[in-house]
């Protein structure tokens, strides 16, 4: 089992690290061909955050792994929203827009919902159907709402993130079309889809390495795969996002950290459980359990109220959602 568990943690490690490069080279990418940091913001960045959950769910509903699929996202769910946003509130006090809280907060949130519902009825090809048109509408609001005049600070943090700034335009002679501006990094710009299809391929075997190893401990323990899943995989594939949001603490971007984590959550929810549901063999719908899909819920519920209350979350609130982590574990653990 030792070998298992060092196999497991290199798919964590090439996970985490691959994930990082391949959003950065897909956003660079799009930078690149003029495409909106709106919707680079929105769309590259938001859903290349989920790709550790996507595709480790995805591989393992399709190796037949549905408990661990499932597991995987309910459990990082849970970690987004306790865990990781317990800690950025220790860091520094966040404070959050009120627009933020009207409309983001809650779409994530009824995704949550969702999702719960239809998991623990279980996940057929219909219930794969609804969420993947749900992730699209989701979508679309996403990118209404961000271009809706208030596109500006989303602009900044996606030149900061990828470090590219929009290609100048020159002047050019009367009636004459205008002429871009060489970029000083036009020499460069093969290294971006290099980077990018790296990064994919460096994701799609650490999620095989650390399903394949996830799904012989669990056996070798005995443990149920759902178990494993919303334990140690989720914590694994929730890596980038506690980086992610130690990081924008750092440079007290509390909007960035709030919309990042519930972002997460309904990416998660819509996309990822779209993807199980579609992976998934024939005839072998994965269901999740009562007490799973109401601590999803109701924790998703409890950061949202804490939030509402006065825009911010304190060091106290973030200590009590730390502490909401700690004592539903091993509560989920013996249900």
């Amino acid at each position: 089992m030792a070998v298992q568990i060092l196999l497991a943690l290199a798919g964590l490690v090439l996970l985490t690290f691959a994930a990082d490069h391949l959003v950065l080279g897909s956003s660079r990418i799009a930078t690149r061909l003029r495409i909106s940091p709106v919707v680079v913001g929105v769309v590259v960045i938001g859903l290349g955050t989920s790709a550790p959950e996507f595709l480790v769910s995805g591989v393992a509903a399709a190796r037949g792994d549905t408990g661990i699929a499932l597991g995987n996202i309910t459990g990082s769910n849970i970690l987004n929203l306790t865990l990781i946003l317990g800690v950025a509130a220790l860091i520094a006090r966040l404070a959050v827009a009120s627009t933020v809280i009207r409309r983001e907060v809650p779409l994530a949130v009824v995704a949550v919902v969702v999702f719960g519902l239809l998991a623990f009825v279980g996940l057929s090809l219909w219930a794969g159907i609804v969420l993947a048109v749900g992730a699209v509408a989701a979508i679309w609001l996403l990118l209404r709402w961000a271009a809706d005049g208030r596109n500006t600070e989303l602009a900044e943090e996606v030149v900061e993130y990828t470090g590219e700034e929009p290609a100048p335009v020159s002047a050019a002679p009367a009636g004459a079309a205008p002429v871009e501006a060489a970029s000083v990094t036009a020499g460069r710009a093969w290294i971006e889809p290099f980077r990018a299809v790296l990064g994919l391929a460096g994701v799609l075997a650490g999620a095989q390495l650390l399903v394949a190893n996830a799904s012989a401990i669990a056996a070798d323990l005995g443990v149920p795969q759902l178990i494993i899943g919303f334990t140690l995989v989720a914590l694994g594939t929730s890596l980038p996002e506690l980086v992610t949001t130690v990081q924008a603490m750092r440079r007290k971007e509390s909007d960035l950290v709030v919309g990042n984590l519930f972002g997460s959550n309904l990416f998660n929810s819509l996309a990822g459980g779209a993807i199980v549901a579609f992976a998934a063999p024939s005839g072998s719908n994965g269901t999740v359990g009562v007490a799973l899909v109401l601590t999803m819920i109701l924790t998703g519920g409890l950061a949202w109220a804490l939030l509402r209350r006065g825009l911010a979350l304190t060091r106290v609130e973030g200590a009590v959602l730390l502490a909401v982590y700690v004592l539903t574990m091993p509560l989920l653990l013996s249900a």
